[in-house]
């Protein structure tokens, strides 16, 4: 029995876990035929989740599935893989292509849905000996070109065409889907030019006038005003409200996703920042790290602050530390304490009094199998050589004075464990993350680079990270760049925070900045003082 419903597709009452930290709660979101809806929050907001529940992607079912129910024309309907999603008409576009670059774009469009045709062999031997009906696929993807309204050849070999052209592939492949009811587009001009971005939206806005519901993830609050019919804005995991477009601004948008109460733990005085001397300054510098380039960075950073680095994930963010550290390739200067420094030298980086505290700990970060004694000790030890015992020609590892300084940092850091010798990948993420503070803190750095601090650790554990780093830059007059997903986070105790947009600095804000400012920045409006808050 079909039903009647005035929205095409429904998620109602969605409530989602992953190992005991609730990311969705109680969430509803729903779209109409020929509607484009867009879905924006912060990093951490739930879209990626929401997207993988409604495209039946594996890690939902792997990590012990959901709560809340899925409704096509009325009808509950149960998505289990990407596959099911495809038969009941559902398709994706993700942020990064899924192209075949020695491919032509028809065999891009037709992958997995070719069409065949008869002969006598298959008329013997069945299905499987088909050929290739090439006419057909080319004149059926010409036709769905056509649609789009763009110049493309159905014959021109995808890894020719130029990024704004992949991305209009990668839709055309889902509007030649005959059943094709909802598309979803996840941040589906990222990697576009503006005049491509601009041609991309047009076609979208006409693929919707046909009739096909689309739900739009964008950071780019005015592509969002100018494009889409609602908008549905998710914090924290919870839906905030769900809007006609027409009655909101990027202003509102961006209070709306960012605003909740802050306690701002570390009050800096602006004079004071403007009054100390600057330490380390990167100038023109660009990182090449996959997925998270930056480009002509110039940022200043003053002695004894605490510096937030904060953006949306594939922004640039992570990459200014991995850079500065010789862990990827870069261009530009890293000037410290008056002296250009030699980053491709990651040791001399160290020895000068720079350190870094990754947010991979368990995949960079950690000798998982090693005892918390290695682990703490091994950098002071190869960079520094400490706790090593020189006799004659060799040296010898000074074991008693290693565990002693281990011991001591323990207890500093209220590690909760068994001893030194204990594994460390049988500690909780907090004490895993407490065991990478502690090895950085014997090298006595000036310097601390530390990304995602609290990552994956319970709220009791962030706290004692954030209080801890807060400490170190007030006890030691550390200076502590943090890069974070968590706005909020950074907002408690940075003295000025650095916004990350599409590979450069979008602008500096101070902790008690109004919200919309930090959403603003993030979307990429950087020109905050000529806005007026609606």
């Amino acid at each position: 029995m079909i039903l009647a419903s005035e929205y095409l597709f429904e998620m109602n009452h969605i409530n989602k876990e992953y190992f005991g930290n609730k990311v969705l709660k109680d969430v509803s979101i729903r779209v109409k035929k020929g509607e484009i809806l867009a879905l924006i929050g912060e990093n951490g907001a739930g879209k990626s989740t929401i997207m993988n529940i409604l495209f039946g992607m594996p890690v939902i079912r792997e990590t012990g599935g959901f709560k809340g129910e899925l409704l096509l024309d009325g009808n509950k309907v149960t998505i289990n893989s990407p596959t099911e999603a495809m038969k009941l008409g559902i398709g994706m576009v993700h942020q990064e292509f899924m192209l075949i670059d020695n491919f032509n774009v028809m065999e891009n469009i037709k992958l997995n849905r070719e069409v065949t045709s008869g002969n006598i062999a298959s008329s013997i031997f069945g299905k499987s000996l088909e050929t290739l009906d090439n006419e057909t696929m080319y004149k059926q993807a010409k036709q769905t070109l056509n649609t789009l309204g763009i110049d493309l050849s159905e014959t021109a070999l995808v890894g020719n065409l130029a990024v704004g052209h992949k991305q209009f592939v990668e839709i055309a492949r889902e509007l030649d889907k005959s059943n094709i009811k909802l598309i979803v587009l996840d941040e589906p001009t990222a990697v576009l030019t503006e005049t491509d971005a601009e041609i991309f939206l047009a076609c979208v806005k006409k693929i919707a006038s046909q009739g096909v519901a689309i739900i739009f993830i964008s950071h780019r609050l005015d592509e969002i005003v100018n494009n889409a019919d609602r908008v549905a804005i998710l914090r924290d995991g919870e839906l905030v409200g769900d809007y006609d477009v027409k009655d909101l601004n990027a202003i509102r948008m961006s209070e709306l996703m960012v605003g909740r109460e802050i306690e701002i733990l570390n009050h800096v005085p602006v004079e004071q920042l403007e009054q100390s001397a600057t330490l380390l300054e990167l100038k023109d510098f660009s990182i090449n790290m996959p997925s998270e380039r930056c480009r002509g960075v110039n940022l200043e950073i003053k002695k004894g602050e605490i510096l937030g680095i904060g953006g949306l994930a594939g922004h640039g963010k992570t990459s200014i530390a991995t850079g500065v550290m010789g862990l990827y390739p870069s261009t530009g200067k890293v000037i410290y304490k008056g002296k250009e420094l030699d980053v491709k030298n990651t040791q001399e980086t160290l020895r000068s009094g720079i350190m870094f505290v990754s947010e991979d700990r368990r995949g960079v970060g950690l000798m998982l199998e090693e005892s918390i004694e290695r682990n703490i000790t091994v950098a002071s030890m190869y960079i520094k050589s400490s706790f090593l015992h020189r006799n004659g020609l060799f040296s010898f590892y000074n074991k008693e004075s290693a565990i002693t300084q281990v011991e001591k940092s323990i207890k500093e850091l209220d590690i909760r464990c068994t001893g030194p010798e204990q594994p460390v990948k049988r500690l909780s993420g907090g004490n895993q993350q407490k065991v990478c503070l502690a090895r950085a803190l014997l090298m006595n750095s000036e310097v601390l680079f530390v990304s995602e601090p609290t990552r994956g650790i319970d709220i009791g554990a962030k706290k004692m990270i954030l209080d801890l780093l807060l400490r170190l830059n007030k006890e030691q007059q550390m200076t502590i760049i943090i890069t974070s997903s968590e706005l909020a986070e950074l907002r408690s105790i940075c003295g000025r925070i650095a916004i990350m947009t599409e590979g450069c600095v979008a602008g500096i804000l101070k902790p008690d900045d109004k919200d919309y400012k930090f959403g603003l920045l993030m979307s990429g409006i950087t020109d905050l003082d000529a806005l007026e808050v609606g």
